[in-house]
């Protein structure tokens, strides 16, 4: 069993994607980063960057913090989704490290100054659109020789997966226009149902055959 320590952040989302491809059971703990919950000291104990997701695998008794960590854990364990042979894997690690180092880290940036920083700052913003504008046009280019980032699916596209279908929401305000095998990659994912399900962790409308919430701490 797998407790999963979460929020409906993109870095939140994507062990429950892979939970859910696995099918693998696992119990969801809310931890609320509005209200600061990520700093109470039984998550530091998990996560010592006070960051989610984290899990504890019970059947080993072993915490794991950082979302990438965490993908190549699981998917290990599961046997599915990040290959054995040594090529195809490193691809799919190259692939899972350009979201942890340049995705993750600049969609954010992007969202967080167009919509938290205190006062809007036109550098800031034309900086990190930039970027992000660049980081699409890597994917388009990866995209247009093969299906799925690293060739067949694997944790690389459901790491990346949930940042990038949030640039054309209103919280980045972006098109795909330029990136259509990007579109095409966003629109064959969403189809999955695992994907579905996960994306929806925490929210009212969630609903899984492997996944159970757990009862708010009173």
């Amino acid at each position: 069993m797998i407790d999963l320590y979460t929020f409906t952040t993109p870095n939140g989302r994507k062990p429950a994607i892979l939970l859910e491809e696995l099918e693998m059971p696992y119990t969801i703990h809310s931890v609320d980063i509005t209200k600061n919950e990520q700093f109470a000291p039984e998550f530091l104990a998990i996560s010592p960057n006070n960051k989610i997701p984290a899990i504890v695998d019970r059947d080993n008794d072993l915490a794991v913090f950082e979302s990438g960590a965490i993908l190549i854990y699981l998917a290990e364990k599961g046997g599915q989704l990040l290959p054995i042979e040594t090529a195809a894997r490193i691809k799919a690690i190259e692939w899972l490290m350009f979201q942890m180092a340049s995705v993750g880290p600049m969609f954010g940036q992007l969202g967080h100054f167009r919509n938290f920083a205190p006062d809007q700052l036109p550098y800031a913003i034309n900086r990190y659109e930039k970027e992000v504008q660049r980081l699409l046009g890597v994917m388009e280019s990866q995209l247009a020789k093969t299906p799925y980032l690293a060739g067949d699916y694997s944790i690389a596209d459901i790491a990346t997966y949930p940042w990038v279908s949030a640039a054309t929401t209103p919280y980045m305000g972006l098109t795909f226009d330029e990136f259509p095998n990007v579109q095409r990659w966003v629109n064959a994912i969403a189809a999955r149902p695992a994907v579905q399900v996960g994306m929806d962790v925490l929210q009212p409308t969630f609903k899984s055959q492997f996944g159970t919430v757990a009862e708010a701490k009173a």
